[in-house]
């Protein structure tokens, strides 16, 4: 599969999501702040997906809009300063879905986890075209040069820490099986944090920062930072027993 989009126009990709989903759809879709969950069975997304392997293009938009925020918490742990300069997560998110969309026809799977493989595997070649255009020779290193195989492996180890995140100390021996499903409800919890929550918590836990490191980014001292993520968890925590 050679899956790959180049990045747009945020003007052009609002055309473009209410022209490939319909107006409803394609407004939550372009929400920075909308909350698209994917608290359905997975009955339901089996049965969203083989509705759209039909052509059905409503249920298509509302299939994608579940998993949006997921795509938006794995592709914030992929920018680095540098990139943030020059492009926005949810405009790499944004390209994602449109490619995902356009090529919908060549998914061949049947349940959420071989669809949520699909649309990683989307992301990353999205990636890796923004950071071959953003990037370029002027910068080259070995962060502009990582392989499809790297952010790969980089991206899947996100995932399974994301849905490792609310999941309780005694694992099952199925728990690794199930851990990127749970990573979309968590990214739908972390949607529904404030920015800064949302933010400390992504480069502490997702990304590995130490406070150090993360007080540098947000040009904080280290303790505050502490503090910061301190209050973070506890909200995810009291968001996640809420529901």
């Amino acid at each position: 599969m050679d899956v790959c989009c180049g990045t747009a126009l945020l003007s052009s990709q609002a055309a473009l999501c209410i022209l490939c989903f319909g107006s409803e759809v394609g407004a939550v879709m372009m929400s920075d702040s909308s909350v698209a969950t994917s608290d359905a069975p997975s009955s339901n997304v089996r049965q969203l997906l083989r509705a759209a392997q039909a052509g059905d293009a409503e249920p298509m938009g509302k299939l994608l809009a579940l998993y949006r925020n997921y795509l938006l918490v794995l592709a914030s742990t992929q920018f680095d300063r540098r990139l943030r300069r020059r492009l926005n997560p949810s405009d790499l998110v944004q390209d994602a879905l449109l490619a995902a969309h356009r090529d919908f026809k060549q998914f061949n799977g049947e349940n959420e986890r071989q669809f949520l493989a699909w649309l990683r595997q989307i992301l990353i070649n999205c990636l890796h075209r923004a950071v071959e255009t953003h990037l370029k020779t002027k910068m080259r290193d070995m962060r502009c040069e990582i392989s499809l195989d790297q952010v790969s492996a980089t991206l899947d180890r996100s995932a399974i820490n994301l849905g490792d995140m609310l999941a309780g100390k005694g694992a099952s021996p199925s728990e690794p099986l199930h851990a990127r499903e749970r990573a979309v409800d968590v990214a739908n919890q972390l949607a529904r944090l404030r920015p800064q929550y949302r933010e400390v918590i992504i480069m502490r836990n997702l990304q590995g920062l130490s406070f150090e490191e993360i007080a540098e980014r947000l040009q904080r001292n280290a303790g505050a930072v502490r503090m910061l993520w301190l209050r973070a968890i506890a909200r995810l925590k009291e968001s996640a027993q809420a529901e």
